[in-house]
Parts: C-alpha cells; sequence; structure tokens
C-alpha cells in the first residue's frame, strides 16, 4: 500500500456498441487477457484498500473475470458520474481508509501503475480532482484541459463547446481521475445531467471542486499509454501496439528473434535470455520456455514448458499440458497435447503425441499416433526411458511400452511391451511373382479398349 492510501473504481459497464459484438467492451482481450484484467494488474501495484468493478445488467462473464474483485451494476448507463455513484455502496462499505479514489477504464490496456502513482501523489499534494492528460496528435473531438501558467486545472471543455482558441489547445482529457476520496460522494450528488445526451459526467468534478475553493490538476502521460478501446479496428491496434511493445522488451531481454514483426506473445509468455525464436512463431497463453532452447519457424505454443536446450520446430504444435524435456526434440507437422517429453527424447516428425508420457531419450518415429481417446475417455500412453517406437506406429492407450523396447514400424499396439522387449504387430506379408506386371497389362488393356469404344 502507498503511503496515500486509494480505492479503485473501474468502469467496465460499456456495451461497445461500436464492436458490434455480444461480449462486454471490457472483455475483449489484448495478449490473450481480458482489457479488464489488463487494467486490474495495473492498479494491484498500488495495493489499493478496495477496488470495485461498475458492470452494466447480465454480465455474469466480466464478474467471473474479475472475481474475487467486488463489482457494482449501473443499470440505466446515465453516463460516467452515474457510473461512480453505482459503485459508492461497496466504496463505503470496504473504503472508509482512502484518502484518493481512482477512476479508470476497462478498455485502457496500457495504462500503467507508474502513472497511476503520479496522480496519487498530486492528490497527496493538496489537489481535489486530479485529471489525467495527455498531448493529442489530433485533438478532435476530445475535451481540453484547461490549465493556468502554474499548471493548475482550471476546467474541462468538451470540444463541441470550445472557442476556436480552446481548440487549439492539444492537451486532452482521458477521463482518468483521482479524486478526494471524503469529498467525492458529496460532488456526485451535485452533478446534474442539463446536457444534450441527458447523462451525468464526471467532468463536472473539476468545476464543483473549483467552487469549493479545491485546487485541482493534471498529470500528462504518453497518448500512447492511454488508448481506449471502441471498435474492433481499435482493438486490432491494441493488439498491434502490445505486441511492439513486447517485442521490445523481449529483444532487450536477450531473446534472439530472427523476425520480430512475426513473432506474436501472450500477456504471460516467459522467455529466458538466450532463447532463439525464429519466424512466424504464435506464443498462446501459458508458456515458459528456458534458456538455450531454439524455437523454429512456424511453430504455435500454448500451455506449454520448454527446458533448457530443446529444439521446438518448424511447424510445430505445442498444447496445453505439454512439457518438453532438456535437450529433446519436438520436429516438423508434430502435434503434443498434455504429454510430458523426458530429457533428450524426440519426436522429429509427422506425429501425434498426447496425453502420454515419453522417457528420457526415447526415440518416437516419424507417423506415430497416440490414440487416446475411445470415444468417451481418453487415456494415457507411456514410453519408457529408452525406447525405440518405429515409424508409422498407433499406440491405443492404455498402453505401456517399456524400457529399452522396440515397436517395429507399422505397428498397432494394444498391449504392453515389456523392457527390452521387440514387439511387431501388423499383418504379414505376401509376395506374388509377377502380379503388379499383370495388373498393369490388364489395366492397360481395358484403358487402350475404353479409348476404342
Amino acid at each position: 500500500m502507498t503511503d496515500h492510501p486509494c480505492a479503485i473504481v473501474i468502469l467496465a459497464a460499456g456495451l461497445g456498441t461500436r464492436m458490434k459484438s455480444a461480449m462486454p467492451k471490457a472483455m475483449h482481450r489484448v495478449g490473450g487477457l481480458a482489457m479488464v484484467s489488463h487494467v486490474l494488474n495495473t492498479v494491484r501495484a498500488l495495493e489499493p484498500v478496495a477496488t470495485v468493478v461498475v458492470v452494466g445488467p447480465d454480465m455474469p462473464d466480466l464478474q467471473e473475470e474479475v472475481a474475487p474483485v467486488g463489482t457494482a451494476e449501473q443499470t440505466d448507463r446515465l453516463g460516467t458520474a452515474d457510473a461512480v455513484k453505482a459503485a459508492r455502496p461497496l466504496l463505503a462499505e470496504q473504503a472508509a481508509a482512502a484518502e484518493s479514489v481512482l477512476i479508470v477504464y476497462g478498455d485502457s490496456p496500457f495504462l500503467s501503475t507508474a502513472t497511476l502513482k503520479k496522480m496519487v501523489e498530486a492528490r497527496r499534494d493538496g489537489a481535489g480532482v486530479v485529471v489525467l492528460g495527455f498531448e493529442a496528435d489530433d485533438p478532435t473531438n476530445y475535451g481540453r484541459l484547461i490549465v493556468d501558467q502554474a499548471g493548475a486545472l482550471q476546467a474541462i471543455v468538451e470540444h463541441r463547446d470550445a472557442t476556436e482558441e480552446q481548440r487549439a489547445i492539444t492537451f486532452c482529457n482521458s477521463g482518468v481521475m483521482a479524486v478526494d476520496a471524503t469529498a467525492l460522494s458529496g460532488w456526485l450528488d451535485r452533478v446534474d445531467n442539463n446536457n444534450a445526451k441527458g447523462e451525468y459526467y464526471l467532468t463536472d468534478l473539476v468545476a464543483i471542486a473549483r467552487e469549493d475553493g479545491r485546487a485541482c490538476a493534471a498529470i500528462v502521460a504518453p497518448e500512447a499509454e492511454l488508448f481506449g478501446v471502441d471498435s474492433k479496428a481499435d482493438l486490432a491496434a491494441a493488439e498491434r501496439q502490445y505486441q511492439e511493445m513486447r517485442r521490445a522488451e523481449t529483444l532487450d531481454a536477450g531473446v534472439t528473434l530472427l523476425d520480430p514483426d512475426t513473432v506474436w506473445f501472450s500477456h504471460d509468455t516467459v522467455l529466458a535470455p538466450g532463447v532463439e525464436i525464429g519466424r512466424n512463431v504464435v506464443f498462446g497463453p501459458g508458456v515458459t520456455v528456458e534458456a538455450g532452447t531454439e524455437i523454429r519457424d512456424f511453430c504455435h505454443l500454448e500451455g506449454a514448458i520448454v527446458r533448457g536446450g530443446a529444439q521446438i520446430g518448424p511447424f510445430a504444435r505445442l498444447r496445453p499440458g505439454t512439457e518438453v524435456g532438456a535437450g529433446a526434440r519436438v520436429g516438423n507437422f508434430v502435434e503434443v497435447k498434455n504429454a510430458v517429453l523426458g530429457d533428450g527424447a524426440k519426436a522429429n516428425h509427422l506425429s501425434y503425441i498426447g496425453d502420454a508420457s515419453i522417457g528420457t531419450k526415447a526415440n518416437i518415429g516419424a507417423g506415430t499416433i497416440t490414440c487416446n481417446y475411445d470415444g468417451y475417455l481418453k487415456s494415457r500412453t507411456t514410453v519408457g526411458e529408452g525406447a525405440f517406437i518405429g515409424s508409422n506406429t498407433a499406440l491405443v492407450a492404455p498402453v505401456t511400452v517399456g524400457e529399452g523396447a522396440i515397436v517395429g514400424a507399422g505397428s498397432t499396439v494394444t498391449q504392453d511391451v515389456d523392457p527390452d522387449a521387440m514387439a511387431v504387430a501388423r499383418g504379414s506379408q505376401v509376395s506374388r511373382e509377377g502380379a503388379a506386371k499383370r495388373f498393369r497389362d490388364s489395366r492397360q488393356a481395358t484403358k487402350a479398349q475404353q479409348k476404342k469404344s
């Protein structure tokens, strides 16, 4: 907790009509994580005395996403001040010790803890309201922050109400505020809806605070940090911005990216220094890659751990529950799901390894499939240390191949194989002398006859 205790209100009741989606706007994902959860991660570092997320009616998915954080319902969506009013009962119950209330938005995934700390500091210095602003490349349609020569915030003027001189100002309102906790409730009650939309706006708090003789302040943050998502185009732009940030951070951390623009990260991707990542690699949630590992071109990893010195791909897919041991190899067109490959194990070509345990230095031949599903239940395959599975083998689970055992190519294994045994499970080969030539001659004669007729 800071030495200036604060409470957090996250406004996330918006439907996001322009998103053209049944999903609440704040639930859309950037880097594989809901935007509202990005915001929660940011504010959590402040150690607030309370956090309330304001949701709209019928948003159970959003409530589940933010749990165990408390939620308050904004029933009628009558503006931002109305949304904060909806949070008042929970704030009164949980945040009696708060000196400031930080009001942020659930669709702003890039807001930083450092910026919020600056706002808390400005509140501690005595400002009744602190507004977060930015220098806009294009200020059109943004509210302007009017400050005096000393930098004190005098007013927020909406674009439609601004004079030509005020429209020339590029210092714009982000909507994020820090407000005196003891004064907030009374000030909210004084916000009216005498405007074209008949809504209650938080921006009115600045004028109300100044009427009470309280100073107001404005803090500056980079425009990119305050990016808000209102459409699918915005969501795509946010994803691009997030990926660019992660690529830069990853390179700075000592990871090699052969073509950074083609590598895509999740919010929780962990790559150790010394990892090398090829081109067109996608990391879904839950991936950790240890030092000395090479992820080759066109791989997709999700929910997987890759130990040091392993080699993945090209064209490999690691699905949730996968652990690849140190120095192991997962090659081209190999899919691994809920399986552990021991240190030095190899599955180099064209295989599916699902619900399996593959022992240290075992070798899985091309075309091997673990038949893990019988239409009702999943079962597990175990391959012992140093075992060799020949090409085009089907291992029908549940089945165990013992240490050092060999399974002949083309086998369908339905029974356990003892350690150091050799198992061959395939039909007997039959050869008929001259049959191939007789077959060709017969088919060619039939074809020639068809052409004549």
